[in-house]
């Protein structure tokens, strides 16, 4: 095989492992709405555990890339990955009761070793396969497009299980999701241990390093960055999330199907991730990465402040590709024991005789008390509300479009960031996932403020975040070290 099919092989490879990571990781935000109905403090601790194994494994996993190379780094990461959602498919189980939450959780922060592994292996690889600078960033965001395609898969198909969160709703409802990911590790283990990865790093292992990688300032910047870019990417689509699904005031009041209707918009959020990152591969090689963050960052700051500041009272119906009112009433009958035939006949003639038989496990659908005395009225006008289309409030559209914005910043980061480190690479690589932390421990703040002072209220903190990736591509990406010798 030649240099350049080699090449390619990896690249292909590296792609794939990209998808995979935004697969695993998407996954804890969806899953936090099924535990957040049964405690009100987990809706984004699978999340924050997801997130905090970068603070424990970013640096090993830096020098796993010198000591036992990219490929066994890679094979061990699907390994862990793999025994990760085993732990959280167990947490489905009724033996477990009440230490259910605890095994979860365990699984979320078994996984978050495993994409912290995966980060460090694909990041570095596709900037050395591209030859750093505008080429190395074009690659890490072709295999970004694919990491956000599968980020916008996970969302929609969680919200697709669970439909409206009620009290009954447990991690069993989403275990084919489970059993689909269990799938993907052992053939992507299959694959990976089959094809032949450059090794980079084989010929550092005896280098000198006179200096510590910290020595760079873009790079001490560039890490702070990365903590709060990533706190920005899953923050963004977890609170407009949790916002739909939120039935209340508080939310966007949705009676039904908030959670699929939020892991819907949640979905086109990281589709638009996916278009981003698709456009700048096409852009990347004559426009530079700096000029990208600078340029999204902007935009994503006057989206936000919009979101922020449009009242609930606007919005727009839903379209009904994402919710058709008719279909998920009858499906809500039919789920509750009613024939198909008899639902549809309801819908156009609603009398309380046929709802009847059914009025308590529907009540439950809708989060009401079965027992009350007035519970067949309150169901029935549950049922009116669920044939209309739900309003979206325009906020949420203003949200979903910061996805092509935060699309082109991890990748761009990652490229300023380690330009011009050479034999410092790894090292950075290393030092750079420990900081992913941001991507639990910012989304968990939010949370806090979203539930101290209002969902858009949050979305301030975001701004801030924001802010801050915008000087760093005016200001700290620049490489102010260049007298250290790589």
């Amino acid at each position: 095989m030649t240099k350049k099919q080699s090449n390619t092989v990896a690249i292909v490879t590296m792609c794939f492992i990209f998808a995979m990571i935004s697969f695993v990781t998407n996954m804890a935000a969806p899953f936090g709405n099924i535990w957040k109905g049964q405690y009100s403090w987990a809706g984004m601790m699978g999340n924050l555990m997801n997130f905090a194994a970068y603070l424990f494994m970013g640096i090993p996993a830096g020098k796993m890339l010198v000591k036992v190379g990219y490929k066994k780094t890679t094979l061990i990461a699907l390994a862990t990955g793999f025994v990760g959602i085993v732990i959280q498919w167990l947490s489905s189980k009724s033996f477990l009761g009440n230490s259910a939450i605890y095994v979860y959780l365990l699984g979320a922060f078994i996984c978050g070793f495993c994409v912290c592994m995966l980060n460090t292996v694909v990041n570095p690889m596709l900037n050395i396969l591209g030859g750093g600078g505008n080429r190395g960033n074009q690659l890490i965001q072709t295999g970004g497009t694919l990491n956000s395609l599968t980020g916008t898969l996970t969302p929609f198909l969680v919200g697709a299980l669970i439909g409206t969160v009620t009290k009954k709703t447990t991690m069993a409802d989403v275990a084919p999701l489970l059993f689909i990911a269990m799938a993907v590790f052992v053939i992507a283990f299959a694959i990976i241990a089959c094809v032949n990865i450059p090794e980079p790093a084989a010929e550092r292992k005896d280098t000198v390093y006179e200096h510590s990688a910290l020595s760079f300032r873009h790079l001490v910047l560039g890490i702070i960055a990365i903590f709060f870019y990533v706190g920005v990417e899953i923050g963004i689509p977890a609170q407009l999330n949790f916002f739909l699904s939120d039935s209340t005031s508080k939310g966007a009041g949705i009676l039904v199907n908030g959670a699929l209707i939020g892991g819907a918009f949640a979905a086109c959020y990281w589709l638009l991730m996916m278009i981003g990152r698709f456009l700048s591969t096409l852009i990347s090689g004559k426009v530079s990465t700096r000029t990208q963050i600078a340029s999204v960052s902007t935009v994503a700051i006057i989206l936000l402040l919009c979101a922020i500041f449009t009242p609930k009272t606007k919005g727009v119906n839903a379209p009904k590709f994402i919710y058709n009112p008719e279909k998920k009433t009858v499906g809500l009958l039919v789920d509750n024991g009613m024939d198909a035939q008899a639902a549809k006949d309801y819908l156009k003639n609603p009398t309380a005789e046929a709802l009847a038989p059914y009025v308590k496990d529907i009540a439950e659908s809708f989060n009401l008390d079965p027992n009350a005395s007035d519970v067949a009225d309150k169901v029935a006008a549950n049922l009116v509300e669920s044939q209309k289309t739900p309003i979206i409030p325009l906020s949420v559209i203003f949200l979903v479009l910061c996805g092509l914005c935060t699309s082109i910043m991890w990748g761009g980061i990652f490229n300023l960031s380690v330009e011009g480190l050479g034999k410092y690479t790894e090292q950075a690589s290393g030092l750079f996932m420990t900081m992913v932390v941001g991507g639990g421990v910012m989304p968990f703040i939010q949370d806090l403020i979203a539930k101290a002072a209002g969902y858009m209220t949050s979305y301030w903190l975001v701004i801030a975040m924001v802010a801050y990736i915008l000087f760093y591509a005016l200001v700290g990406s620049k490489n102010v070290n260049k007298d250290i010798p790589v």
